[in-house]
């Protein structure tokens, strides 16, 4: 009988921008959106005493929702992104070193914050993946 192992990989990430994201088109026309998202978390060390740890994760936001959140998104903006892990290797340029990446290839972002056209409502983008990298806004 042969065992199969049940595998995930789901990311779920709420945080805020560390710095504007960087957004550019690839040599086949499909937009790609860079950014990275600040993740906090308060702990108490043995003494007691509380302490903030923070993890900057890099996100991915491909296709038709990352040429519509390139203008909505900037530094500071708290984010809530749902998506998948994807690793993958590259040669420093500076040291000519092997390095390795792992990031976040986001299914869905949605804004957390209120926009001023809409004062009432939270402002959102969401996009769910057709393909790995294709993604569609759906309203919220």
């Amino acid at each position: 009988m042969e065992l199969r192992l049940l595998t995930q990989n789901i990311v779920l990430v709420s945080g805020n921008l560390t710095k504007d994201p960087d957004y550019k088109v690839t040599a086949g026309g499909r937009g790609v959106l860079h950014m990275r998202v600040a993740v906090n978390r308060r702990y108490q060390d043995k003494s007691g005493e509380w302490k903030d740890d923070t993890a900057f994760v890099p996100v991915d936001v491909w296709g038709e929702a990352a040429d519509r959140l390139k203008d909505k998104l900037k530094k500071g903006s708290p984010v809530h992104v749902e998506g998948r892990l994807r690793s993958r290797d590259f040669d420093d340029k500076t040291s000519g070193q092997k390095r390795a990446v792992l990031e976040v290839v986001a299914n869905r972002v949605q804004f957390l914050a209120k926009s001023g056209a809409a004062a009432g409502a939270p402002a959102s983008a969401e996009g769910s993946a057709k393909s790995d990298e294709e993604l569609e806004e759906v309203p919220f």
